[in-house]
């Protein structure tokens, strides 16, 4: 049985890893930590884990979390994990971070946040399909949410160099913009409309640009605009890609199909994907559609931001770290409608 810890785990994203976890049958929740809320019942915040999860959160130091955990997700601001990170990692803690500290190299990052980084280290970016080399790793980036529904729903035509360019733009529910209320997740600005942000320069951008490009470097022209949606999950892409070249219905889907064969959390559908699909699950919904008068095959990927978005694709990769099928605890279906 896998001991786990959960630092910063008041947010939606600590929610969503004791709600997943509860139904692994080799990981129980040994520690939430919170320091705004040291002391009260875990299912007092999150109120859907009442009777399920009984345990208060702690603060406790570096020490005692090494000493009590086997594994340990971050779940803590960008810019904040750099602090915690380098004080518990060692040869017998296997850590997963949520946040944005260690999913792009150094230099980008800083350039990114406009954060100095306090702990430079290249890290293998916690994406299983694309990255296998997880299994070997004691510590991974889990990716951003909007990065894994367009990675995945291009990466296919960028590992067969075919892209010319791609144009992502993705509506995401307010659940993505976390437990804290804003202008933008406020009821009345938020209900019955669609709000665009960051129309050229979001963040997440460069988690794109960088796993494209380690498929195709010379895949140079990649861009992306956000909007949020009234929904609570999810985040529907769609992805206008260029290709170099015609290329067929039969084509697309022997790529697609070659990649994510044997990536039990990748679904081709024959049609469109919906949210309402895979809401609640850790599945990628992929479909597309081919225009070959314009050499652009238009790709849709769904996912929930808060599960294959972060938490679950967290614990996947702790399965595949700690040697377990990535599917165990995860196995389960969207809740439709």
């Amino acid at each position: 049985m896998l001991d786990i810890g959960i630092i910063g785990a008041s947010g939606y994203t600590g929610g969503e890893l004791m709600r997943l976890l509860l139904s692994h049958p080799q990981a129980r929740v040994e520690l939430a930590t919170s320091r705004r809320l040291m002391g009260q019942k875990v299912s007092a915040t999150h109120t859907h884990l009442k009777d399920m999860v009984d345990i208060q959160f702690e603060n406790p130091d570096p020490h005692e979390i090494k000493d009590r955990c086997d594994v340990v997700f971050v779940a803590v601001p960008h810019g904040t994990a750099m602090n915690i990170v380098p004080k518990i990692l060692d040869d017998k803690v296997k850590v997963i971070d949520l946040s944005a500290d260690y999913r792009l190299k150094p230099a980008v990052f800083e350039d990114v946040y406009g954060i100095k980084h306090l702990d430079p280290r290249n890290v293998v970016y916690g994406m299983p399909e694309l990255h296998p080399e997880i299994k070997h790793e004691g510590f991974i980036a889990n990716p951003g949410c909007f990065p894994t529904g367009a990675t995945l729903a291009a990466a296919p035509l960028a590992q067969a160099s075919m892209i010319d360019s791609v144009v992502f733009d993705s509506k995401t529910g307010v659940s993505g913009a976390g437990i804290e209320p804003s202008q933008a997740s406020h009821y009345p600005n938020m209900a019955e409309n669609v709000q665009p942000y960051k129309l050229t320069k979001h963040r997440h951008l460069p988690e794109f640009t960088q796993e494209l490009q380690r498929l195709d470097k010379n895949l140079t022209n990649i861009s992306f605009t956000p909007h949020i949606i009234p929904s609570v999950r999810g985040i529907l892409t769609t992805a206008h890609i260029f290709t170099k070249g015609t290329l067929t219905k039969y084509d697309v889907m022997d790529l697609y199909t070659e990649m994510y064969q044997d990536k039990p959390f990748v679904r081709m559908m024959d049609g469109i994907p919906s949210l309402s699909a895979v809401k609640g699950s850790n599945f990628c919904d992929i479909g597309f559609e081919v225009d070959p008068r314009n050499n652009r095959v238009v790709v849709i990927s769904a996912i929930d931001n808060l599960v294959k978005g972060a938490s679950g694709q967290a614990i996947q990769n702790m399965n595949i770290m700690c040697g377990l099928d990535e599917t165990t605890g995860l196995w389960v279906p969207g809740i439709a409608p």
